[in-house]
């Protein structure tokens, strides 16, 4: 039996909207529109400013068609540009005759041809290539004084006028156009060439950087170092690889160190490096070992490598026997040097990695209960040996705390002194030569006081050899 519909329910299709129980028409609002006045207005709004001689740059050929060159005349561009951009070069002629003379044949095609007059420099350059005077001559001031012969240029163009130039040359420039920043440096290099004779222009390892903002036109002279490699010898003790700034004023002068604000009054830096900054009219010097020496150790045999780094110097040549004569005389016997040589940046590198073994001369005192002949042997069987070698304690503020495996290479020539003992030791580099007597505390391991049983404090310590080169 079928159930009765309830006659208080509401019937849905009357809230539909779809139209089905609905006289709701959605289309009875439109006005039919006039189409003659729709088209017309649509014309007259859209095309009252065509320009029926305007051309789309897709539409203008690229250079060296007539079309194009002319397109590249009416935007404003300069003689160099042009001349670059045209695709006519011709080998050996400068690029702004190149452009006057592809100018001059448009000009014969189109007599009528002009540039916008509301354009204020060259699209391409920004009329750079217009100030190559001013700029070269701001080189040649930059570098006057300056001893050297090979140069490197640089340009800083901004980020906005490489792009604005990428497109035009993309969409105007001739197939294997060149780019303008190679283009200008070129142009700048002839033009300070002129000016000082004897450059060579090079891409790396320069003796002067010349850099070029063409935002300002603002130029520099980065003068880069000098080095000079040789060898010195330390004669005397007490005197420090480099300078030590006055623990009491920092190195500003004080009563402590009577106003020279360092340390110790002399050090292989300052005796070296002194009279080369004088010598090479530079600003500041920098000194590089292949280690170095504790203060009260002496540097004998061939002496110990090294580079000076002449920072800006205003000379590059000098007779380097005669400096290193000079050098030695004023030292007056605490150093000398020897195989002075010019040098380079790559070989500091070489100098601070190189891992050269080191043969010592070292005296102690000891009271041993054994015989001379036994101390020898005792002594004698640390050859070949490896120590390991905990971080000294009298570096341990500066150096990491850990253990150092390093070998002795030989031990030769012992021989004995009254409550000394003196002996030739070799080992590899980085081995605490003054901890493998005493064994400071037990932290180098073996050690010449673990094998001859009894405390030792070393006298004297002397590097013989630095088995490098």
């Amino acid at each position: 039996m079928v159930p009765e519909p309830d006659e208080e329910e509401d019937d849905w299709t009357r809230y539909a909207d779809a139209g089905y129980a609905s006289s709701y028409d959605p289309w009875s609002d439109m006005v039919e529109a006039d189409a003659e006045t729709d088209t017309e207005a649509q014309t007259d709004d859209e095309f009252d400013d065509f320009d029926e001689e305007e051309l789309r740059p897709r539409d203008i050929p690229r250079c060296p068609a007539p079309a194009g060159i002319a397109h590249a005349i009416r935007l404003g561009t300069c003689d160099a540009c042009l001349g670059r951009v045209a695709g006519v070069r011709i080998a050996g002629t400068p690029l702004p005759e190149v452009g006057a003379g592809v100018r001059a044949e448009a000009l014969a095609r189109d007599a009528d041809i002009s540039h916008d007059e509301g354009v204020e420099c060259c699209p391409f350059c920004e009329d750079l290539f217009v100030e190559i005077d001013l700029i070269s001559s701001r080189f040649a001031e930059a570098i006057s004084g300056i001893e050297f012969s090979k140069a490197q240029l640089g340009l800083h163009f901004s980020k906005e006028h490489v792009a604005a130039e990428e497109v035009l040359r993309s969409s105007i420039a001739a197939t294997g156009c060149r780019p303008l920043k190679a283009t200008l440096s070129d142009a700048v290099q002839s033009a300070v060439s002129e000016r000082v004779p004897g450059i060579v222009w090079v891409k790396e390892r320069p003796e002067v950087m010349l850099l070029l903002d063409t935002l300002t036109l603002g130029v520099n002279a980065d003068v880069r170092a000098f080095f000079l490699y040789g060898r010195y010898r330390k004669l005397a003790r007490g005197i420090p690889q480099t300078r030590w700034p006055c623990r009491a004023c920092r190195g500003n002068g004080c009563d402590s160190c009577k106003g020279t604000g360092q340390q110790y009054p002399a050090s292989i830096q300052s005796l070296v490096c002194e009279p080369m900054v004088a010598a090479f009219d530079a600003k500041s010097d920098a000194f590089h070992g292949m280690g170095r020496e504790d203060i009260d150790v002496r540097c004998l045999g061939q002496g110990r490598p090294f580079v000076a780094e002449m920072k800006r110097p205003m000379r590059r040549t000098t007779d380097l026997a005669a400096l290193a004569e000079s050098i030695n005389a004023a030292a007056d016997g605490q150093i000398e040097i020897h195989a002075l040589r010019p040098s380079n940046r790559a070989e500091v590198a070489r100098i601070k990695e190189t891992k050269a073994e080191k043969s010592y001369t070292i005296r102690f005192a000891c009271e041993h209960a054994f015989s001379d002949e036994e101390a020898a042997a005792r002594i004698g069987t640390l050859a070949g040996k490896v120590l390991e070698q905990q971080t000294p304690q009298r570096v341990a503020h500066r150096r990491a705390d850990k253990v150092r495996k390093r070998k002795v290479i030989s031990i030769d020539d012992i021989s004995f002194h009254p409550g000394e003992i003196e002996f030739l030791v070799r080992c590899e580099s980085g081995t605490y030569v003054k901890e493998l007597v005493h064994s400071d505390e037990g932290r180098t391991n073996p050690s010449i006081a673990g094998v001859l049983e009894a405390d030792c404090e070393v006298v004297s310590l002397d590097v013989e050899d630095i088995h490098a080169d």
